[in-house]
């Protein structure tokens, strides 16, 4: 079917959305803020909770000011605003997207989420810094391991030891 065959209201309305592409980062935002109030809201909080912050809080703020946000760029949208292509200096967008960065990245992101309960934050979180160094673009073998661990084990004391965010530590609980 060519677009000679297509009626013309259909075109019309094809031209329509394709100038309007942004609405559906509104839908996106929109349904995003209703799931964080909804969850925000049902949260079940301690009545002994003092104060008037408590652990809603943030999820209320953040919920709200998205739904704002969507509501706003729509707005914008449908006025005619239209957002720019990025003009960076370091970015060449004559380029197709790198997917072999993206997809090595996001199997480090589901590695480290499938591994993180059995071997634990440290040895995971390593795997973690050390995946996405070697999906950017580093070759250093000899010295991203160390860095990779070092980074991993520093953030699991500060999140477990110093902050009391309980990280699970795998076979290293007992030495750590």
């Amino acid at each position: 079917m060519t677009t000679t065959d297509v009626p013309p209201e259909r075109r019309d309305r094809r031209t329509w959305l394709r100038e309007h592409s942004e609405l559906g980062v509104c839908v996106m935002l929109l349904a995003l803020g209703a799931v964080v109030l909804t969850d925000a809201l049902t949260m079940d909080v301690e009545i002994t909770q003092r104060g008037p912050v408590g652990p809603k809080t943030v999820p209320v703020a953040v919920g709200i000011g998205l739904l704002a946000v969507s509501v706003l760029l729509a707005v914008d949208v449908l006025r005619g605003g239209r957002g720019k292509a990025e003009g960076g200096e370091d970015v060449d967008l004559s380029e197709p997207a790198d997917w072999r960065t993206v997809l090595l990245l996001a199997g480090v992101f589901l590695a480290t989420a499938v591994l993180i309960e059995p071997v634990g934050f440290p040895v995971a979180g390593a795997l973690l810094f050390w995946g996405a160094a070697y999906a950017l673009g580093s070759r250093s073998f000899h010295r991203d391991p160390l860095i990779a661990a070092g980074l991993s084990l520093a953030t699991y004391v500060v999140f477990n030891n110093l902050l009391g965010v309980p990280l699970p530590g795998g076979p290293l609980m007992g030495v750590l």
